[in-house]
């Protein structure tokens, strides 16, 4: 299935899904692209244990429905991860995982592969240090509107050719390689921001504390309220309130979940609490919202 000698996908080629994942899009078989592989998945609600074997190219994933907890392995303790539609994830190359988790409804995913001459080459023409995907991984972690965007599009472009299919790639690295080039904050302390991101995405709706998110990152809560706004240009609290306004956006457009369940899964105290921060964000009552959508 896999046989593009640009790729180094025969791990995927061979991995047996069994019952907890099925295919649902490819773009080699819908569109003959060789230069970027775009698939869609629907998972399982639940899966104890899969190995996932690592490849030496850019492999982006992300989820597009489902709610689950995930559980990952890679190589030391487990991680657990909250994975919900907008969660994005970097896989670093030749990094195998072990994964498990139980989601509310069944978990569907995009996942892109971006060969690694392509990813070399970029980074070669930008004139910039080798890529370092560990920390891409990292910021990734923290969202990227323009990655997901793009990610959600391409499966609907099945009709265009190879070339575009090169484009995107090309135009995906660049943007992963470029973003962030001119934070002005200091390598560990991008990357305590960062991490604090993560877990506003992975407890949305926990009741989290200033104090909560500076001792995950081992800052202090004035360093931390400091070196997060110099990165990002907004308090932690309004960061995580933008966090899930999105979330709730995700929900309202694409489930069927009532403003009190989605209230609670977004980390608000009531309906009335989403409410009011939906319209001061959005400009309309999430009402409104799901109508449009």
């Amino acid at each position: 299935m896999f046989d593009s000698p640009d790729f180094d996908l025969a791990p995927y080629a061979d991995f047996d899904t069994g019952e907890l994942v099925r295919r649902t899009y490819c773009s080699w078989h819908a569109a003959g692209w060789r230069s970027m592989l775009v698939q869609s998945f629907t998972h399982a609600r639940e899966a104890e244990s899969v190995p996932l074997p690592g490849v030496s190219d850019l492999h982006l994933v992300l989820c597009t429905g489902g709610d689950a907890v995930m559980r990952v392995r890679d190589g030391g303790r487990a991680v657990r991860r909250r994975w919900v539609p907008g969660r994005l994830e970097l896989m670093v190359p030749g990094h195998s995982t072990v994964r498990g988790y139980r989601a509310t409804s069944a978990m569907r995913s995009v996942q892109v592969h971006v060969p690694r001459a392509t990813v070399e080459r970029t980074a070669a023409e930008l004139g910039g240090p080798a890529p370092d995907f560990a920390a891409l991984r990292a910021a990734l972690s923290g969202g990227d509107a323009v990655v997901e965007q793009v990610m959600r599009a391409l499966p609907s472009a099945e009709n265009a050719d190879d070339l575009y299919a090169e484009s995107a790639a090309a135009f995906l690295v660049t943007h992963l390689l470029t973003r962030g080039r001119d934070h002005r904050l200091p390598g560990p302390e991008h990357q305590a921001v960062r991490e604090a991101i993560a877990v506003m995405r992975d407890r949305l709706a926990d009741p989290l504390t200033l104090a909560d998110i500076a001792a995950e990152v081992h800052l202090s809560v004035y360093h931390f309220v400091r070196v997060f706004r110099d990165a990002t240009g907004r308090t932690p609290h309004r960061y995580l309130t933008g966090l899930r306004i999105e979330q709730a956006g995700r929900l309202l457009a694409d489930t069927e979940l009532t403003v009190a369940q989605i209230a609670e899964r977004c980390g608000f105290s009531s309906p009335g609490s989403l409410s009011s921060a939906f319209l001061a964000h959005m400009g309309v009552r999430p009402s409104v919202y799901r109508k449009n959508a």
